[in-house]
């Protein structure tokens, strides 16, 4: 006689989190939206304190819900960026004055703050790749659809750009690489090094990162056609928020 196989149940903090999960992914609970705290689980489920913070735990883990300490654990859904990394740096993008932003947000509401210029003694590694003692640094904050994404600083040879719109907030149509354009100095070449590590205080707090969320940092170096380095760009993104698109050729 063939026995019947035995299905075991998950246990039930599998359970709580497999129906959260679905209220969230119907569209039931929103982004922002509270989950049902501790105290709630507790109560609706006859479970201990320490089974309804693993049901919690699991959508945490998953990226679909973040703790706010002394408020509760929220929905946390975003739209990942696709940042295609040639397509945004082509000169058909920034030369016709489009913004590199318009290719990686398509549409979405996209905003700039944390704005601060400023000219600087080089950090050795900056001054060692840009061949400059001195640099101007142009520091600013990317959000899209309300929740910020990235930080970025971009350095340039402080002789080179000196006097010039990049040096202001507004570095008008097209960026800093028209305004390297309008100095003779067009960028099309582009290297980038991404590598992936814990973040700062500081950049959780700039970035609003949950507990654990890892950052992606990327630094990117622009070329002349002379081979003239003539930007390195430092971004440090929510690893959570991105998917880095890098297309290659046989």
């Amino acid at each position: 006689m063939t026995e019947s196989p035995v299905h075991h149940e998950p246990p039930i903090y599998r359970r709580i989190a497999d129906s959260l999960r679905s209220q969230i992914l119907s569209g039931e609970l929103r982004d922002g939206d509270r989950l049902p705290g501790e105290n709630a689980l507790m109560s609706e489920y006859g479970i201990a304190r320490a089974t309804a913070r693993q049901a919690l735990a699991v959508l945490i883990n998953e990226g679909l819900a973040v703790p706010r300490r002394g408020s509760g654990v929220y929905v946390r859904l975003f739209r990942p960026i696709r940042r295609h990394g040639s397509r945004r740096l082509s000169r058909e993008q920034w030369g016709q004055g489009r913004a590199i932003w318009d290719s990686d947000t398509r549409g979405r509401a996209y905003t700039v703050d944390e704005v601060h210029i400023e000219r600087l003694p080089s950090a050795e590694e900056i001054g060692r790749v840009l061949d400059s003692d001195e640099v101007w640094v142009r520091r600013r904050r990317y959000s899209v659809d309300g929740r910020p994404v990235q930080l970025a600083a971009s350095h340039f040879p402080a002789d080179l750009v000196e006097g010039t719109a990049i040096t202001l907030p507004d570095t008008g149509p097209g960026g800093v690489y028209a305004r390297l354009g309008d100095l003779g100095y067009s960028p099309v070449h582009f290297t980038e090094e991404v590598r992936a590590r814990m973040p700062a205080p500081h950049e959780s707090e700039l970035l609003r990162l949950p507990a654990g969320n890892p950052i992606l940092i990327v630094a990117r170096t622009a070329y002349t056609s002379g081979g003239i380095p003539v930007e390195l760009n430092e971004m440090t993104m929510d690893a959570a928020a991105y998917v880095l698109q890098y297309d290659f050729d046989a």
